[in-house]
């Protein structure tokens, strides 16, 4: 065995360089310590309870199956003498960094002798206490064992020879199934039958929707209640082959995702490929037709058909693991590089969101501006619809787009750099488990907030005035250029301070919002479909928005210019006191619901365009990218992915290399005890 699991630290950094770093070895023996429970001669050991259930914790704590422990630990105590040392805890550490680590494990596992073979007795051994053998008994006087361990049984069988035997014995499995079934000999099964063999053998391939729909597919699709063996092997190759699958249907649309394809468009890219039969595109286009019932297919639609094999659950776990990489291993060029990514791709969200609600934020500011108290004549506007109107009966559609350009100028600055600080500052909150606690989400987007105000001031205050232009009748036309030659550079920050109080809490509320309502929002898998994304950011834009209103009316009333009759304001105090004496409590919410149509979507939109920026144009610098922005599949049987902290190195993808087995080869061990008679 210390060819298989014994490594240099050389060979194993170099494979790990590829593949996954190396825990370095006092985190692994403090790791080791804590966990180990026996002491044996001035040595600590775990047991297989220690390994399995409070290191690995794949299995109940108070209700499991104790062959099940005793088998998977005895993957790692390659001594087999019931206790895991510390170099045998070490060594498989190692052995997980190779890519070749699933039929390394699976390999361990039917090795119940420790001697680097597996001998016949060994597999029957393992083999008899699985779900599957219980449910259906596979019949080991077969010609496909014989081929492996020889006529009489007595060959033992080498780690590579051993790998392609699990790779072949599944699809034996299923045809020997399919033999048991086939009572007359005729080629023949019940769809009952088939049902039986495909949930009890090929489970680990089917979705839940597939099973479901188990009869009723093939019902349509044989036109009677027989299965033949063509159509079997058919079925089963069309589940193990769904990668390629998809590799076709990429091959017809030109790498576009949601394209509807035919089937005669299929069919002509899989036959010019040479890798599916007629058969298994029958099969593949009405499974589809069964779930959605639409003749086409698109690409969300070969998910439905087919889970995510283990290698995609160790792969989201390195995708995490580099993503909660400490940024300063990444150096400051890369990460100066992906805040200027993070600063393009902000820009182009902010410039798509303000121009969608452009409109409401007009009406919005002469809602605002409005004055009462006052004796300059009645009331302009009864309320935000009545201006709407207004605005279009008097300067025309276009005129719900006055100060549009100088906003776009500004708009897209101020949300790259609001997203781009957020992001950063989250990073530096963020554990090296991805974790990040409500104050450091507070924080995140104060500062956000904050760091905006150097291009939000002088954008707004343009913006405002430029707004508020087309109110006076047969006025001269203002132009944006004028109005910033008339404040100079410091009259653009007029108000600043107003805009600091507006900004800082409302992104201090909106961040943290947004990111609960999101993970709220997602699927069982953690996975947010694009309306989610846009509800999430309409949603936290509502107490964000709302709240703020009061230092938005006074930014708005210190940054426009006061008509004759018209109170003046010397600053934030000055204003609040005379708005209260003046008009009343009331007036700090003027236009709070027209602030609130027009944040609400705007961030709404803004954030939906970010991530999904992020998702079509994603780079990898090693830092993060936004959560719930992967497909990602729960650990299989429907539990839900378990993390340790102390899964350190090759450690950090046991548990997707453990429920490996069982969704690559379908060798489903009892995962609880059986009930007492």
């Amino acid at each position: 065995m210390e060819n298989l699991f014994c490594f240099s630290k050389a060979s194993c950094q170099e494979m790990g360089g590829g593949y996954l770093k190396r825990a370095n070895a006092p985190q692994l023996q403090e790791i080791f310590n804590k966990y180990a429970s026996i002491e044996k001669n001035g040595e600590k050991y775990m047991s297989a309870d220690d390994f399995v259930i409070k290191y690995l914790r794949i299995l109940n704590d108070k209700d499991h199956n104790a062959d099940t422990v005793r088998l998977l630990a005895g993957i790692v105590d390659t001594s087999k003498d019931g206790l895991i040392s510390y170099p045998e805890f070490q060594a498989f550490e190692g052995l997980l960094c190779f890519p070749d680590a699933l039929y390394k494990t699976a390999f361990q596992l039917f090795d119940t002798n420790g001697n680097g073979m597996v001998a016949f007795q060994e597999f029957v051994e393992v083999m008899k206490k699985t779900e599957l053998h219980q449910r259906i008994p596979f019949n080991m006087e077969s010609p496909f064992i014989q081929l492996y361990f020889g006529k009489n049984k007595s060959r033992l069988v080498s780690y590579n020879e051993f790998s392609q035997f699990l790779h072949d014995f599944h699809e034996e499995y299923a045809i020997e199934g399919f033999r048991r079934a086939d009572k007359d000999g005729s080629g023949f099964i019940s769809v009952l039958d088939f049902q039986d063999i495909m949930i009890s053998i090929k489970s680990h391939l089917l979705t839940k929707e597939v099973q479901s729909h188990l009869i009723e597919a093939v019902q349509g699709e044989t036109q009677s209640r027989k299965v033949s063996f063509p159509y079997f092997i058919a079925f089963n190759s069309l589940l193990n082959n769904m990668e390629l699958v998809k590799r076709i249907y990429l091959n017809v649309t030109n790498g576009h995702r949601n394209q509807e394809v035919s089937k005669d468009e299929f069919m002509h890219s899989a036959q010019a490929m040479s890798q599916m039969t007629p058969l298994e595109v029958d099969i593949l286009f009405h499974l589809v037709d069964v779930l959605h019932q639409t003749g086409r297919i698109v690409y969300n639609d070969l998910y439905a058909i087919a889970p995510e094999q283990y290698f995609k659950q160790i792969t989201n776990r390195l995708a995490e693991i580099h993503a909660v990489s400490s940024p300063e291993d990444r150096g400051v060029v890369i990460q100066i590089l992906e805040s200027s990514y993070r600063f393009t791709l902000g820009s182009i969200a902010g410039a798509v969101g303000a121009t969608a609600v452009y409109p409401i934020d007009l009406v919005k500011t002469r809602m605002q501006n409005q004055r009462t108290g006052s004796f300059i004549g009645e009331l302009m506007y009864r309320n935000s619809m009545d201006c709407f109107k207004k605005v279009i009966r008097h300067e025309g559609v276009f005129g719900l787009y006055r100060g549009l350009v100088p906003q776009l100028l500004g708009v897209a600055p101020e949300k790259a750099i609001k997203l781009t600080v957020n992001d950063f500052v989250r990073d530096k909150f963020t554990d090296k488990n991805g974790r990040i606690p409500l104050y450091g989400e507070i924080l995140s987007g104060a500062c956000a907030g904050g760091s905006q105000v150097i291009f939000t001031n002088p954008l707004e205050i343009v913006k405002i005035r430029l707004q508020v232009a087309g109110e006076i009748a047969g006025g001269a036309k203002v132009r944006a250029w004028a109005v910033v030659k008339e404040l100079g550079l410091f009259g653009l920050y007029k108000g600043a301070r107003a805009c600091l109080l507006r900004d800082v809490p409302f992104s201090a509320i909106y961040f943290p919002a947004y990111a609960h309502t999101k993970a709220s929002m997602a699927d069982e898998s953690g996975y947010n479909h694009p309306l989610t994304l846009l509800a999430a950011g309409a949603i936290a834009g509502i107490p964000a928005a709302s709240l703020v209103t009061p230092a938005d009316v006074i930014k708005t009333r210190l940054q426009v210019v006061a008509r004759a009759g018209q109170t003046t304001y010397s600053g934030v105090l000055d204003a609040t006191r005379k708005i209260y004496k003046e008009e009343g409590f009331r007036a700090f919410w003027k236009g709070s619901i027209a602030r609130v149509f027009r944040s609400s979507p705007q961030f709404g939109v803004t954030l939906f365009t970010y991530e999904l920026l992020q998702r079509t144009l994603y780079v990898d610098f090693g830092g993060s990218r936004p959560s719930g922005s992967e497909l990602k599949v729960p650990s299989l049987g429907g539990d839900k992915a378990i993390t340790n902290v102390d899964h350190l190195g090759g450690y950090s993808v046991s548990v997707p290399i453990f429920s490996g087995i069982e969704s690559k080869f379908g060798l489903c061990l009892p995962k609880f005890s059986l009930p007492k008679a």
